[in-house]
């Protein structure tokens, strides 16, 4: 566990990514909190993964001060989408040997 001396002011770190059981180990071993608005039931999320935070990583805030995180996108802010069907699809046929370059038309021949 990292532990910070007794500074008045702590650097945000970086929560996006990690777990929601990681997120909060890092937070508490800054001397922060963590609130997930979106997530009523937080402290018992264990592998969902932290996709915003407030205040942004490296910040300085005073200790013991709250770092909000979102597990959801809101609506409109980025996600997937849809992913499928691709369109145009690639082209059919398989695996394709490689053709030479036009104009090329010599041959070398080799006698046994």
């Amino acid at each position: 566990m990292h532990i910070t001396p007794k500074t008045p002011e702590v650097r945000v770190p970086r929560l996006v990514g990690l777990m929601a059981v990681d997120a909060r180990e890092t937070a508490r071993s800054r001397g922060l909190f963590l609130n997930a608005p979106d997530r009523p039931d937080f402290h018992l999320a264990v592998v969902d993964y932290v996709v915003r935070q407030f205040p942004q990583p490296g910040a300085e805030v005073p200790r013991d001060s709250m770092v909000y995180v979102w597990f959801d996108f809101g609506e409109g802010e980025g996600g997937g989408g849809v992913r499928e069907p691709r369109i145009p699809r690639p082209p059919g046929g398989g695996l394709q040997r490689e053709l030479d370059q036009p104009g090329d038309t010599t041959f070398e021949v080799s006698s046994l």
